[in-house]
């Protein structure tokens, strides 16, 4: 059987943990960050866990499951 292909859109905006968790940047940080307030902003970055239910649609794409 061949290898499974890597969706590479997929690659760039996921990662998984060593224990399985997908991980994934949340949206609204590129621009227009004046308006925001320090807090929500803060509350923005850093990385988050992906639903359970979206999890398994984006490790397929990655070729993981």
């Amino acid at each position: 059987m061949p290898k499974m292909k890597t969706s590479r859109a997929a690659s760039k905006r996921f990662r998984v943990t060593p224990k399985g968790k997908v991980m994934f940047q949340p949206s609204g940080l590129r621009h227009n960050m004046e308006n925001m307030s320090g807090k929500n902003k803060r509350k923005q970055d850093g990385e988050r866990v992906l639903a359970p239910e979206h999890a398994r649609t984006a490790l397929r794409l990655l070729g993981k499951r």
